[in-house]
């Protein structure tokens, strides 16, 4: 009988210490922590939706309505703080570059084709700032302790920078002070100038897999909601060209003009008048990375 309980004892120390082991280890080779530190780069993809290009037809919502051939190189950098495996607060640098134009509509002869009469374009570097939560759901329910393979969830808020142009001439224009819609002229008191540094609202979803204890690579996917509706510069209707000499000096007044109204470029004297609609307010702009991100544990130590 003592000889049993002996056995018994030992059989649940073992297991104890087995139990002990999957938590305080993560492998034969590195100790553990309840708390992560995480560091990394990103590179990839980044995207827009405005009130320019499209596809053909009436606009639609988001993937139906995008030009993928605007698809320009982004990246970052990023540091985070996981707790046990399931939430994070990760601190994000992303740069990137969107674009658009009415250009890609020149064979379709669809409704669009108004869109395609209009003839603007824009470019924009971007480069932003957030802050975001991540989610580890499959952590709730996985039986391994750290699983290779971490769904996971984003979500958070962040300023971002932006620039829009138009190209003129060989040359490119930077679009906010021309006020090509009237903005902050005493003439359309409504509209007010638009803030080139403004909030945005990151969400997305992502996976993670674990190389090494050291080492893991992401792929994520993240759409940022915006509440402007100028990334690219066009929102509302047409103004008054005359406008633009009573409020800004001859040169800018000048390019004002111009890229404000472009349609002119492919039929000769089509010009719009004083309230036609030049973009949609109703629907804001938008832009998106697609990124692949390869991370460092920093607090994870040899045994």
């Amino acid at each position: 009988m003592t000889r049993r309980l002996q056995y018994l004892v030992l059989l649940m120390i073992t297991s104890a210490s087995r139990l002990f082991s999957q938590y305080y280890f993560y492998n034969d080779n590195y100790y553990n922590s309840l708390i992560l530190v995480e560091a990394g780069l990103s590179i990839g993809g980044m995207n827009c939706l405005t009130d320019l290009g499209g596809k053909k037809g009436n606009g639609t919502a988001f993937i139906k309505d995008l030009n993928w051939n605007n698809t320009h190189p982004s990246g970052g950098i990023y540091i985070s703080i996981l707790y046990d495996q399931l939430f994070a607060i990760r601190a994000e640098a992303c740069f990137g570059k969107v674009s658009a134009s009415d250009n890609v509509l020149q064979y379709d002869h669809s409704v669009a084709r108004d869109r395609y009469h209009r003839n603007l374009h824009f470019q924009s570097n971007i480069g932003e700032l957030s802050l975001s939560g991540e989610f580890l759901p499959l952590s709730l329910f996985s039986s391994e302790r750290y699983p290779l393979f971490s769904p996971y969830l984003v979500a958070g808020i962040g300023f971002f920078k932006f620039n829009p142009q138009a190209k003129l001439n060989g040359r490119w224009i930077d679009l906010h002070p021309l006020r090509t819609e009237g903005q902050g002229f005493k003439e359309y008191p409504h509209k007010d100038s638009y803030k080139l540094t403004q909030l945005n609202i990151p969400v997305g979803l992502g996976v993670r897999y674990e190389i090494s204890a050291l080492l893991n690579v992401r792929l994520e996917i993240v759409y940022r909601f915006l509440k402007t509706d100028y990334l690219d510069d066009v929102s509302t209707q047409y103004i008054d060209p005359s406008t633009f000499y009573s409020n800004l000096n001859i040169h800018d007044a000048l390019n004002a003009k111009i890229l404000s109204d472009r349609g002119a470029e492919l039929r000769a004297g089509m010009f719009k008048k004083e309230g036609e609609i030049r973009g949609n307010p109703q629907n804001r702009d938008a832009y998106f990375t697609a990124n692949v991100k390869l991370g460092l544990i920093l607090n994870r130590k040899r045994r």
